[in-house]
């Protein structure tokens, strides 16, 4: 049998660069509301007493205010602490958010059919080893590192701090799942909290519960194996957007195109043609035509048409069928964009713990 391990890993909404990422959408999402046809591309950085807002924004939106966006979502995730550095209410933010450039913007908008923001090559994947068509190893990470932060925010771990990260090792045979070998869980906590208290509720109660029928006494676990981790979040680490595009996608299982996700709108094909391969990567595998498959799509700045596309299925299915099942689907961004309804504000809620495998989110339907 052909055995292998593979790990991937997730982060919380209070990692600095989900807080990062969180702030970038929520100032997307802003810009949506009020102007569907917004084209918004925000880059932040966050880092001690700092957050750094750049980018370049085009809209018709009156009356959006990024700064009281940016800290009412740090106070969401969690960073209120006077003590600490890096909170809501104590940061200083710059502005340096600006107009989009008039050539992109011809490029984009100024013709009769919508070209593709920017070049570059965008993967979809899907395989039927779990139920939501995901690779189990960032599945069951991005559920550890949710579940973490629930109970932090209903107060069932007080000495809980926003900053975390979660990683899992699933050992495969045959290319499918047989059980998870290894977990490692890394959490903020409060100063003074035992590492033992911790230690109990992650064995006891976190990973019983999130791990379902993959959990087993056997697991090999690791909880803040560097020791106290009272100080974290952008307190001790600088966070910028779109670093964590593996964590992002599929952790590791797929290829990457390289592009990021947050605080881009839809014009963005690094973005839209993301998540219009993951959707017609999942309609491959709905249909059978194969277990595992990948999508390549490549495009360049101010064509909508993209330049090409590639399927494959790992020797899993029929492949060619598969290509010519992929093909019948519009590419083009404005159709991308009409098919999954992507000039909604919509982006929030696809921050954290991965844009994929969530049943709400359009391209997962």
């Amino acid at each position: 049998m052909n055995q292998f391990l593979f790990t991937s890993e997730s982060v919380s909404e209070g990692h600095p660069d989900k807080v990062c990422d969180l702030i970038a959408g929520s100032i997307l999402d802003a810009y949506l509301e009020r102007d569907p046809h917004s084209h918004v591309a925000c880059e932040v950085l966050c880092k001690h007493t700092h957050v750094v807002l750049a980018g370049e924004i085009k809209s018709q939106a009156t009356g959006i205010d990024p700064e009281s966006i940016a800290r009412a979502t740090i106070r969401e995730i969690g960073y209120t602490e006077p003590s600490e550095a890096f909170n809501a209410d104590g940061v200083d933010i710059t502005n340096l958010l600006g107009a989009q450039a008039t050539d992109i913007d011809k490029g984009v908008s100024g013709q009769a059919e919508q070209g593709a923001g920017d070049q570059g090559l965008m993967f979809g994947f899907a395989t039927d080893e779990t139920p939501e068509l995901m690779p189990l190893p960032i599945l069951l990470a991005h559920r550890l590192a949710r579940y973490l932060a629930d109970d932090r925010k209903n107060g069932a771990i007080a000495w809980a701090r926003p900053d975390a990260k979660t990683q899992v090792t699933v050992r495969y045979a045959d290319h499918r799942p047989v059980e998870v070998t290894d977990v490692v869980i890394s959490t903020q906590h409060r100063p003074g909290a035992a590492q033992e208290t911790i230690r109990d509720y992650v064995r006891n109660v976190l990973l019983p519960r999130t791990l379902g029928t993959w959990w087993r006494p056997g697991i090999r676990l690791l909880v803040n194996p560097a020791g106290e981790f009272a100080i974290g979040g952008p307190t001790a680490d600088c966070g910028v957007t779109g670093r964590k595009i593996i964590v992002d996608t599929y952790g590791g299982f797929a290829r990457h195109g390289g592009g990021a996700f947050s605080g881009k709108d839809p014009s963005k094909v690094d973005r839209s043609a993301a998540y219009f391969a993951r959707y017609v990567a999942r309609q491959v595998v709905r249909r059978g035509l194969a277990h595992r498959a990948e999508l390549q799509i490549s495009y360049a700045i101010g064509v909508a048409q993209p330049i090409s596309l590639c399927v494959e299925t790992f020797g899993t299915g029929d492949a060619e069928a598969a290509r010519q099942f992929a093909s019948g689907f519009d590419f083009r961004p404005a159709t991308m964009a009409q098919t999954l309804g992507l000039l909604r504000p919509i982006y929030r809620r696809t921050t954290n713990y991965g844009h994929f495998g969530k049943a709400e989110l359009p391209w997962e339907q």
